[in-house]
């Protein structure tokens, strides 16, 4: 309020990122004495120029992939339409996808599919850990609820899948 009421900028430093994304305009995100990325909230958190930014503003699914061409990336071992392009064909890459984006739904109408591992009543959401047949470990925020040991399906929409370059802050590649 303070700072729409004088019109003034302010430089305020944080490690409270949901108080970063509330209050700022504009966010730079450092790591060890080095931007990792300049942006808009809306960017820094739907477009994290790397792992570390990914992980550090708000909770991610990371994944090691492979861009096959433009708009079509793989990961876990599926080919997925995605939105991003400019990448070489066959580069490797992280794929971020944010547990709020993930679908749950029947074993036959998905894309992969998962063993729930546990599920946590968090008031407005369900967060739930589900062990995808290849033995990936998906965090998932959903309103829907799934049964502890049960199998179903996650979906995913193109634009909910947020392709990387691979970055210092990226392990060796393991699909």
């Amino acid at each position: 309020r303070l700072k729409n009421e004088l019109g003034i900028t302010f430089i305020y430093v944080t490690h409270d990122q949901e108080e970063a994304l509330t209050m700022s305009d504009t966010i730079v995100v450092m790591n060890q004495g080095y931007i990792q990325q300049i942006g808009t909230p809306v960017d820094i958190y739907n477009e994290p120029a790397n792992s570390f930014v990914a992980d550090f503003i708000g909770e991610s699914n990371i994944t090691p992939g492979v861009m096959l061409k433009d708009y079509l990336c793989r990961f876990r071992g599926y080919d997925f339409p995605c939105l991003d392009a400019g990448f070489a064909p066959n580069e490797e890459v992280e794929v971020v996808v944010r547990p709020e984006d993930i679908d749950i739904v029947p074993v036959d109408k998905g894309m992969l599919t998962c063993t729930v591992k546990n599920i946590i009543f968090m008031g407005v959401h369900y967060e739930i850990r589900m062990i995808s047949d290849d033995g990936y470990e998906w965090l998932i925020h959903s309103t829907d609820y799934a049964e502890q040991g049960s199998r179903v399906s996650i979906d995913l929409e193109p634009n909910d899948i947020h392709i990387m370059q691979r970055s210092q802050y990226d392990g060796p590649l393991v699909m």
